[in-house]
């Protein structure tokens, strides 16, 4: 593997893609958690005020992420005392490849109360196996993270990639975003965000063409650790299309929702 993180900073607004961002359908293509964690970054360091926090960023993913340099543009499309609406663009040989925005909000005071509709996850399971996918490339991103799946009921093969969903998954990163620097919560989300479809797995990629054209993460409050999980489940009709919905959580309980459009079609 080239380097030992997913990005280096070439300096200004470009970067250098390392293998290790590479997604799981092509060493040439990146998986679309870092450069979503990327973008991310950017949002967080544009005109960053204290008090206020990344709550929601959307990411569209035009075309494939080319494995390579990449341009990363940020600007504000609406300022405010409270809330900010960010705009931002990662582009490769100057053809734009994701597109994403995102709001900035004055944090919440101290005495909001502490709400969630959703029940806790499993506690992280022990150290497991490297985990493998069918049909996969492994040697990118799936390698570069750290997956552990929570036991299944007795007598069950043990849940991976390769079960069918709904699905819980605890993962960190084994690298960090940008050489040098230390992650984020928000760059951590992000990084782990478009995993979630993958998580659910109750449409087959192996027998239809079944990818994901963006992802929405949804932070009610910031996750803490290098460890978080995701619990996912999909919902889909014929004539219609996927949609593939996440829970984050880490170690403290539930922190945000993540949701994906899904494309469907006959291979």
């Amino acid at each position: 593997m080239d380097g030992e993180a997913f990005y280096r900073n070439l300096g200004g607004s470009r970067f250098e893609s390392s293998s290790w961002t590479a997604g799981p359908w092509s060493p040439k293509a990146q998986h679309a958690g870092p450069p979503s964690a990327l973008i991310g970054r950017a949002f967080e360091r544009h005109e960053a005020r204290p008090g206020t926090r990344i709550a929601r960023v959307t990411i569209d993913l035009p075309r494939p992420v080319p494995v390579g340099e990449l341009d990363v543009e940020v600007r504000t499309v609406r300022a405010g005392g409270r809330a900010e609406l960010l705009e931002g663009r990662i582009s490769a040989d100057g053809r734009t490849v994701l597109l994403a925005r995102a709001w900035r909000l004055v944090a919440a005071p101290a005495d909001t109360p502490a709400l969630s509709p959703v029940p806790s996850v499993p506690p992280v399971p022990g150290p497991q196996p490297k985990q493998v996918m069918a049909g996969a490339y492994l040697d990118g991103y799936v390698s570069a993270m750290e997956w552990r799946f929570p036991p299944g009921a007795p007598g069950a093969p043990e849940p991976s990639f390769d079960t069918p969903g709904p699905g819980t998954v605890w993962a960190r990163q084994r690298v960090p975003l940008v050489a040098g620097e230390e992650d984020t919560p928000l760059t951590r989300a992000l990084t782990l965000a478009d995993s979630s479809w993958a998580v659910a797995f109750e449409l087959d990629h192996r027998k239809d063409l079944v990818i994901n054209t963006d992802v929405t993460l949804l932070l009610h409050r910031d996750p803490v650790g290098e460890w978080l999980c995701l619990r996912s489940a999909t919902a889909a009709a014929p004539g219609g299309s996927g949609l593939a919905q996440g829970e984050l959580h880490d170690a403290s309980g539930d922190c945000g929702r993540i949701a994906q459009t899904l494309l469907v079609a006959a291979r």
